[in-house]
């Protein structure tokens, strides 16, 4: 083991303000236990950008727990000071230079051990199993232990099977007792996306996955789920005798959820030629959303009776046949455009992308649910590159008022807009709605008024980003934000047709938009055969 060191003579701590309030409302019920954290592919994007300097957010808010240990695993050959830069320069970068050298960061880093290995190469995991068993010794982790996988999709079985070759599964949620009697302690695994590329690749994974771990050990991620908006989602509707009443087709006219992005592929042409933007995101993050917006009442606000109900959601999905998915689905590819003032390239000019690709980066879908509290509602769902905001969004349209009153006001068309409620994801989280007013004078006038409050403003600022909440989560075991196996097959499943008409035939119906656009005019059609059009946040 290969822990690091501090240099003695080094006298320039100093404390900066940390990233969120260290009173902000983090009181946990459940604080977590020691634990190690390891971090296979320690030396990659995603342990740079979003892991290493989540838990140094966690240290500076006080709830990593006492004995917390980072473990990085990875090919490259590393010494101790090496991953102390290596984990410097990842928090310097995110937080700003100089946070590195807080008392808590250097604090933080101490507890960082690495771990040299291939990912298929039982040796490294031995050596892996051995740093454990000193930090239970020296740390006083109890053999509680999570293992997260930042790698590439294509090593999670590799590393699954190697973990239970080497015996590191061992352990279960709650602790489980060995043969003296004695606790164990607990393993986590932590599995990031795409988790399969289709319902087979999800399947054969999930038989690896269960060759070595049980489901009450396996947290698949999905950092959308943690985003504060999105939890507030459940609060909003069931702690709120108001709404969840008119929650359902006598009240909702349809739903739109948006997920828009202003930013071309960048520098993952090659992932997304291999994904596109229905695996990307519509089969994990967006129909989370969906099943968030359109699930029944849990009996409680446990993992599994939360995950019940979101899995009875995309089990109603009503499945789309395949030689009619050009009426439920609609596909786009960003060609030349302006987006913020700038002129950028299209699709197919972009680095690692081939010039007659046939991958959509605009996706645009009509899913209907079939049940008792959403028959005949469409939800629609659209996600997309290089268009015109940056934004996340679900929008409710409820149904017009049956009778219009005010016939004599300069309402056009006699008709007065539709109510609508917003519910904000990112970047400016909130949630917001739009009433008919009467505007002031003598005569009867209306004018939408809008309703809304934001994060920050109203309520107190976010003390956690995604990673942070969902790493903390995993630490205390809570897997309501996590999802189950059952749900991840049924996402494939809902998008399995799609996916499947779109690989017979790559050239029918894929059409082009101009950066800058809200997408194809397809995508407007799609819409507008059911008398909508889509919102232009």
């Amino acid at each position: 083991m290969d822990t690091i060191g501090y240099d003695e003579k080094d006298t320039t701590l100093r404390e900066t303000p940390v990233a969120g309030p260290v009173d902000s409302p983090l009181a946990l019920s459940h604080p977590p236990e020691p634990c190690a954290v390891v971090l296979f592919g320690v030396t990659g994007d995603l342990a740079s950008r979003k892991l290493i300097p989540a838990l140094y957010d966690l240290a500076c808010h006080d709830v990593l727990p006492l004995g917390f240990s980072l473990v990085g695993y990875g090919r490259k050959a590393l010494t101790g000071q090496e991953m102390r830069v290596l984990s410097r320069d990842a928090i310097d970068g995110f937080f700003g230079t100089g946070t590195a050298e807080t008392r808590t960061c250097h604090d933080m880093l101490g507890t960082v051990s690495y771990v040299q290995g291939e990912f298929d190469d039982p040796e490294g995991y031995r050596r892996l199993s051995d740093t454990l068993d000193q930090l239970d010794a020296s740390k006083h982790t109890g053999g509680n232990r999570i293992f997260y996988l930042a790698t590439p999709p294509s090593l999670f079985p590799v590393i699954i099977r190697r973990l239970g070759e080497a015996g590191l599964h061992q352990g279960g949620p709650a602790g489980t007792p060995d043969e003296h009697g004695e606790n164990r302690g607990w393993v986590r695994v932590v599995i990031e996306k795409p988790f399969g590329s289709d319902l087979d690749s999800a399947r054969a994974l999930d038989a690896v996955v269960r060759e070595a771990f049980d489901e009450r050990q396996v947290y698949r991620i999905d950092h959308y789920l943690a985003k504060e908006t999105v939890q507030n989602i459940l609060v909003f509707r069931f702690a709120n005798g108001i709404f969840e009443p008119i929650w359902n087709r006598r009240y909702i006219d349809h739903v739109q959820i948006t997920a828009a992005e202003t930013l071309g592929v960048e520098h993952r042409g090659a992932y997304y030629e291999e994904a596109g933007a229905l695996r990307d995101m519509i089969q994990n993050h967006l129909l989370q959303l969906l099943t968030l917006t359109a699930m029944e009442p849990p009996v409680a606000f446990s993992a599994d009776a939360v995950r019940d109900e979101k899995a009875k959601v995309l089990d109603a999905v009503r499945p789309i046949p395949v030689e009619r998915v050009e009426q439920f689905a609609v596909r786009g590819q960003y060609v030349q455009g302006t987006v913020d003032g700038a002129v950028v390239p299209g699709y197919r000019q972009e680095d690692r992308v081939a010039p007659d690709s046939t991958t959509e980066t605009f996706a645009a879908i009509k899913f209907l649910i079939d049940n008792w509290r959403w028959q005949g509602v469409p939800f629609y769902v659209r996600t997309g590159k290089r268009l015109p905001r940056h934004t996340t969004e679900i929008a409710i349209q409820f149904k017009r008022p049956p009778y219009l009153l005010f016939k004599d006001t300069d309402v056009p068309s006699g008709r007065v807009p539709p109510n609508n409620l917003v519910i904000r994801v990112q970047p400016e989280e909130g949630i917001a709605m739009n009433i008919e007013a009467k505007i002031p004078g003598p005569a009867i006038r209306l004018q939408p008024v809008a309703m809304n409050f934001s994060y920050g403003s109203a309520l107190e600022e976010l003390p956690f980003t995604a990673y942070e909440t969902l790493l903390l989560d995993c630490m205390v075991g809570d897997q309501t934000l996590f999802n189950r196996d059952d749900q991840v097959e049924e996402a494939w499943r809902v998008v399995s047709p799609i996916l499947e008409a779109w690989r017979n035939a790559p050239q029918k119906g894929l059409t082009v938009y101009e950066s800058g656009t809200w997408g194809p005019e397809a995508a407007d059609t799609l819409v507008a055969n059911d008398g909508h059009t889509w919102r232009r946040p």
